[in-house]
């Protein structure tokens, strides 16, 4: 089944595509925040609420995902559960800020960061591949000496203009999209 045919029958309720999802993507996901501070039981609340996120945008307004269903519902999921961390280690931290945010306001909150994320990965794919494969190593902190050697450059400091660079070009891309000033202050 295509994912369009496969979003529009999770949209619908299809028992068959949900519990394809859940036999699929959720041991990947419950594995994930496991892996990451969580439980079980948090797992199952994120990837329920990942896609009741999912449906809810779907008829709100169709979208196409460009990757996979089970990618997309993957990256929904760590977004949600990223945010669920932060908000923790807010309310451990700041007893003062502990926030009471209402389920349908935290969903809201959700599938926007959702909409900043797919506006990012796909101003993403416009760069060259040689700032692609840069920012990667940059964003998964990798150190300067160690890109220099990777990418065959001749110093940190070029290395450091570069990404500089790369990220300039990022940004403009995402700026300059239309979606960007509905998003930006979300």
């Amino acid at each position: 089944m295509r994912e369009i045919d496969l979003l529009k029958e999770l949209a619908t309720g299809n028992k068959e595509v949900i519990q394809k999802l859940y036999i699929t993507s959720f041991p990947k996901i419950a594995s994930y925040i496991q892996k990451n501070s969580g439980d079980r039981t948090d797992a199952e609340d994120v990837f329920q609420k990942a896609l009741l996120q999912l449906i809810a945008r779907y008829k709100v307004k169709s979208f196409v995902i460009e990757s996979s269903l089970e990618a997309y519902l993957f990256g929904a999921c760590r977004n949600l559960w990223l945010r669920e961390l932060k908000k923790q280690k807010r309310m451990v931290t700041k007893e003062d800020t502990i926030e009471l945010v209402g389920e349908e306001d935290d969903m809201t909150m959700a599938v926007l960061e959702q909409e900043k994320w797919e506006l990012f990965q796909e101003k993403l794919k416009e760069i060259s591949d040689n700032c692609k494969q840069l920012l990667q190593l940059f964003f998964q902190k990798t150190p300067y000496k160690e890109i220099v050697e990777k990418l065959d450059y001749s110093s940190d400091n070029v290395v450091r203009q570069r990404i500089f660079n790369c990220k300039s070009q990022l940004t403009k891309l995402i700026k300059n999209d239309p979606r960007y000033n509905s998003i930006k202050d979300l």
